[in-house]
């Protein structure tokens, strides 16, 4: 008997038990490839048991409210990007800023997502500057990659003429307040980002 024949209340249920073991979140791809057929995906949509995201990102209706929709949304759609500079502030509690974009570091020749929501502003990162110091957080049960705050620094520093001097020296003084100071760290990042010499001054008036 054709699929679309079917009572789709045991086909909801099996797509929503393969939701659930993805953490209620899941791309097209993600849902064809783990099994879900897609008259099913878009019954599910239509019905109301799933909620569009974003484009091509579904989540289980029924699901806890989001404590952070655009992190969570942008992990899932952008998922070889990095939460970076102000958002990445932001989560770390290293800034007085609200993002009005969600920041994201992306390799350099890599192809720029297209986000009808949220919106993301993006920069180019090469070899390590893009690689180290990435940090996999779970929030709503995706994991999203978040630099940590010793490389959030470092790369403020860097990109100090598009975020503002003002709110590098801002996130190193709520660093040295709200966390133990890992100098170490923080020189190894700003060696590689180039900015050793721009943040040492900083850095030794914090210790």
């Amino acid at each position: 008997m054709p699929q679309h024949a079917n009572n789709p209340g045991p086909r909801f249920d099996r797509a929503s038990a393969i939701f659930k073991k993805h953490g209620g979140f899941l791309r097209t791809a993600q849902a064809l490839r783990a099994g879900i057929h897609p008259e099913t995906l878009y019954a599910m949509r239509d019905s109301g048991a799933l909620e569009v995201v974003s484009r091509g990102v579904y989540r289980l209706a029924d699901s806890s409210p989001l404590g952070n929709p655009d992190l969570v949304t942008v992990a899932t759609r952008v998922p070889r990007g990095v939460i970076c500079l102000i958002s990445a502030l932001a989560f770390h509690e290293l800034t007085t800023q609200i993002p009005h974009d969600v920041h994201v570091a992306l390799q350099r020749g890599a192809e720029e997502p297209r986000l009808d929501h949220p919106p993301i502003k993006t920069y180019r990162f090469t070899g390590e500057a893009f690689t180290e110091g990435v940090e996999i957080h779970e929030l709503d049960g995706v994991g999203v990659r978040i630099y940590s705050p010793e490389k959030t620094l470092a790369d403020c520093f860097k990109f100090r003429n598009k975020v503002g001097l003002d709110t590098a020296v801002e996130a190193i003084r709520f660093y040295r307040e709200r966390r133990s100071i890992n100098a170490d760290d923080l020189m190894r990042y700003a060696a590689i980002c180039r900015v050793k010499k721009v943040i040492r001054p900083y850095i030794e008036a914090i210790l």
